[in-house]
């Protein structure tokens, strides 16, 4: 029996954008207002959500936090170039379906659940004892316009077919959310299907909110530091910024080493938590890293 979900399991959705606001904030995801009205809508309408932005500005995450508060299953459909329908939907089972055959199975029956390999976009339509999932389609961007195509299509009707099996429909639409990198325009039709946010990196204050939030253990003097030297650098000539993921990310390395201030010696030894190119480590490693230093530091001290 299918499970009924309007009357019980779908209750526990947020009621207001300021519900949904202290939602994410409950797991450490501090949401500017747009972002949580687009949740807010996004959750009462079931519409999806199209997020665009640089890496690391914490898209991926919004749907990892709407599935953990809501207590659904998160199903992420990763997108690499090449991806087409039927590998997002299922496969069969050859080496069970031959092995089958050879014990004297029919042909009729090798093509069941039994043998069915199951893929994301198939998981998600399927019901769930904890409600709809949240479907993650993860860097549509490094996809192609044929797999847009088919997606548009069963983002419509939430359906995918199993020629063998037929057509199975979700008993109540998952909750999608769609990323992309930019590293290429997503065609328009999609984006239609979907409400739009793009996630841009967070100003000073609110980055400074959602370090404490996620990272309560960095003392205050050094949060101020790190945050501040992030927003220095993403002001540089670089060839990928830090994103809010790096911010992070060199926090925890600095707890570790049991770091209390910053100091050009600890910014060439933890650079790598924050840059991925070499070319923009040595850019910034030395003389600038002492330069973006001091200049905090004034700046800080004029406050």
């Amino acid at each position: 029996m299918l499970p009924i979900y309007r009357a019980d399991i779908l209750q526990n959705l947020p009621q207001s954008i300021d519900a949904t606001t202290a939602l994410l904030a409950s797991e450490g995801y501090v949401a500017d207002r747009a972002l949580s009205t687009l949740t807010f809508l996004s959750l009462t309408l079931n519409r999806p959500i199209f997020l665009e932005g640089e890496a690391g500005v914490g898209k991926t995450e919004l749907a990892k936090v709407i599935a953990k508060t809501l207590g659904r299953d998160l199903i992420r459909l990763q997108c690499y170039e090449g991806l087409d329908a039927s590998s997002s939907v299922y496969e069969w089972n050859f080496a069970g379906q031959m092995l089958a055959m050879r014990n004297g199975a029919e042909q009729g029956d090798i093509y069941s659940e039994k043998y069915l390999i199951k893929r994301a976009l198939l998981q998600a339509v399927e019901p769930h004892p904890s409600g709809p999932p949240v479907l993650l389609i993860d860097e549509i961007d490094r996809t192609d316009a044929p797999f847009e195509a088919f997606l548009l299509e069963a983002l419509s009707d939430f359906q995918v077919t199993v020629p063998e099996l037929g057509v199975i429909k979700a008993p109540e639409p998952p909750i999608v959310i769609l990323t992309s990198n930019r590293t290429r325009e997503v065609h328009d039709a999609l984006k239609r299907r979907c409400l739009y946010h793009w996630v841009d990196y967070p100003g000073f204050d609110r980055e400074m909110e959602i370090l404490r939030a996620r990272l309560p253990e960095v003392n205050a003097d050094l949060s101020r530091e790190v945050v501040a030297f992030i927003q220095k650098l993403r002001e540089e000539e670089l060839f990928k910024r830090p994103g809010l993921a790096e911010t992070l990310d060199w926090a925890k390395c600095l707890v570790a080493l049991d770091v209390v201030a910053l100091s050009p010696d600890v910014i060439t030894d933890t650079i790598g938590a924050v840059l991925k190119y070499q070319d923009d480590i040595a850019k910034i490693t030395g003389g600038p890293a002492t330069r973006i230093l001091e200049q905090i530091r004034q700046d800080m001290q004029a406050l």
